[in-house]
């Protein structure tokens, strides 16, 4: 999911995955693996005619490769039994009128599942597999020891209470958002989760230790509860007489059943979980570090990011500089605009040209419609342009459902990899109605008209839409499935900056300034991430670093220190992968020099199922599979 803009924190705990929070719904390893055996299988080539130490070679790839896909063959019955809930997201719908167990038995049975899993891998002798079977195998292993890990050592089982919520809204809402089988059957499929849920439930009061839970995990989810029904009353109830007379009975009874659960939940959370919510939201340096390495599979350190990230910050300020001379040159009241200028010299420069585009901004009810007209005039550039392939399947600019909302403005949410020609949805949360008029129009100074142009370019095309259409084109199911957020989201930034470079907008200045802006809250985040959680910022700390140095608005900073304080080691995948993207073209254009295509370029780095970037490098490169 992408770094739309967060909702502020009165949103967030008074009242969200662009894939903005940790996940609830991130593939584990229990839904894992279905999955190389599928891709693994249809990689395979038939024989040709060759040497005969590279016939031996081929043979003994082709051996490997087919151990591999025989120990995926079997993984994925465990899997998919083990995880229900994802299995639907992804499209295998045997199980789609179970729920995941998350008692301590289930716990338990995952971690050896997946222990059992790691010690299969360790048998297969890797090197003799072929590169692309390689990359799988690695992003497989790092899969199931970061799932260890997190079940052992993390343990957001007994902490976070958004991984139940999660789980209770996207089993009803998996089912009912694409039609993917015949609605009567869906909404048997749902009744008998509908039966479930009320466990879960149960399941989370359980499991949650108060004095470890966060104050903000609470809060945000004691605010989140009643979206569970929410999904009932928009996707389920209305088509009720779709069923016949015993099955609707059975319905209401567990729609009743399932309104007293989430009263009851309601009651725990307000009267119990909140009140004595007494655990640190920050995880410290140890447990950052370890969960970094898992998140993002690069060769960039917590140290390496936090350079980066300073460096491009001092880099793109001076640029948006520029910019601002540009612009403000002549203008009557413009401050002063020298070319050495001081900090706050450039500070106040900046400000007064961003002033400029934030004068134009969708009406508060205009959002999703501009937000549409941005996505088609985007989506007619790239045509025009010739840069990338496009989609030929559809996407639907939707209102985000009610249990997703309170940590992020929008996110793309592409079809599972099994379901096949289904619609990909770009869901934007509407403004809260309780927001005052103030609080209105810091939202939408953040959210202006060139903004809303910008979102639509990271959540639709050529973003996340786009490249999750080519991704779910690649054989591997495994890396459908385990697709890396830090390859999405690093693209989706890579694609803001491709498409100012090559004129959008007919190269207007301000539209650049605020891709910049935009780009500067990729920034942020991984300066923000670590800064909260490894070295202890206040939130003054973290609304100077957002506000006065990023120049987002208060209502966007607000949100984001909230999105902070519920996630970690999420918010760099952005400039992460970004920077990693940036480093690829560099790399690509050195080796290929004049004959260098854009077009045939994004092609290809879209043509590898969105693994880790490392291992798109290494693919792309010639290198060895590290």
């Amino acid at each position: 999911m992408a770094d739309a803009a967060t909702l502020s924190a009165a949103y967030a705990v008074g009242n969200p995955f662009v894939h903005c929070r940790e996940n609830p719904m991130r593939p584990s390893l229990l839904a894992l693996a279905l999955i190389a055996s599928l891709s693994a299988c249809q990689r395979t080539e038939a024989p040709s005619a060759t040497p005969a130490g590279a016939s031996a070679a081929a043979n003994s790839t082709e051996a490997a490769d087919a151990k591999f896909s025989e120990f995926s063959r079997r993984a994925l019955a465990g899997w998919l039994q083990l995880s229900p809930v994802n299995a639907t997201q992804i499209g295998e719908h045997r199980y789609d009128g179970e729920i995941d167990d998350l008692s301590e038995t289930g716990r338990k049975a995952g971690v050896d599942f997946a222990r059992k899993t790691l010690a299969d891998l360790d048998a297969i002798d890797v090197s003799q597999l072929s590169r692309e079977n390689q990359v799988d195998a690695a992003i497989l292993r790092n899969q199931l020891q970061y799932d260890v890990w997190a079940s052992e050592t993390l343990q957001s089982w007994a902490t976070d209470p958004q991984i139940y919520n999660g789980l209770a809204g996207g089993a009803l809402y998996n089912l009912m958002a694409r039609e993917f089988a015949p609605l009567p059957d869906r909404l048997k499929s749902a009744t008998v989760r509908m039966e479930k849920i009320p466990g879960l439930l149960a399941q989370a009061r359980a499991n949650l230790d108060p004095a470890r839970v966060p104050q903000i995990h609470a809060q945000t989810v004691a605010k989140q509860n009643a979206g569970i029904l929410s999904i009932v009353e928009a996707f389920i109830t209305p088509h009720a007489k779709e069923l016949a007379e015993a099955d609707q009975q059975r319905l209401a009874a567990a729609t009743d059943t399932l309104k007293k659960a989430v009263a009851e939940h309601q009651q725990w959370l307000d009267k119990t979980l909140v009140p004595n919510a007494k655990g640190d939201f920050r995880i410290g340096a140890q447990l950052y570090d370890q969960k970094l390495k898992f998140a993002l599979v690069s060769s960039l350190s917590r140290a390496d990011i936090k350079q980066r990230a300073e460096n491009e910050l001092k880099r793109v300020r001076g640029e948006m500089y520029g910019i601002a001379q540009q612009v403000l040159k002549d203008r009557p009241g413009a401050p002063a605009l020298g070319d050495q200028p001081d900090d706050a010299t450039q500070q106040r420069a900046i400000e007064a040209a961003l002033e400029l585009a934030y004068a134009e901004r969708p009406a508060r009810d205009a959002v999703v419609a501009d937000a549409e007209a941005a996505l088609k005039s985007a989506t007619d550039f790239v045509r025009a342009k010739d840069l990338v392939t496009l989609p030929d399947a559809p996407v639907d600019i939707i209102e985000m459902p009610e249990f997703q909302r309170g940590v992020a403005v929008a996110y793309c949410d592409s079809p599972g990899p099994l379901d096949k020609n289904l619609k990909t949805f770009y869901a934007i949360s509407p403004i809260p109605t309780e927001w005052s008029q103030a609080q209105v129009d810091s939202f939408l100074r953040e959210y202006n008209s060139r903004m809303i142009h910008l979102l639509s370019i990271h959540e639709g095309t050529p973003g996340h839409y786009l490249e999750g259409w080519h991704s779910g084109k690649f054989p591997s199911t495994l890396r459908a499935v385990l697709r890396s957020g830090l390859f999405a989201e690093g693209w989706a930034v890579y694609t803001e900056r491709m498409m100012a470079d090559a004129g959008y907008l007919n190269n207007d200045p301000l539209f650049r300034l605020v891709q910049l802006k935009f780009y500067l809250r990729t920034i942020a985040n991984a300066i923000l991430d670590q800064g909260v959680h490894v070295d202890g910022w206040s939130k003054e700390q973290a609304m100077d670093l957002m506000v006065r140095q990023t120049f987002q608005q208060e209502r966007e900073a607000d949100g984001k220190w909230t999105r902070a304080q519920l996630s970690s080691a999420q918010l760099p995948t952005y400039f992460v992968g970004a920077q990693e993207h940036f480093d690829l073209r560099k790399a690509m254009e050195a080796k290929l020099g004049d004959k260098f295509n854009a077009k045939a370029y994004h092609d290809q780095v879209l043509s590898y199922g969105a693994p880790p970037v490392r291992f798109v490098r290494e693919l792309m490169l010639d290198e060895p599979i590290q």
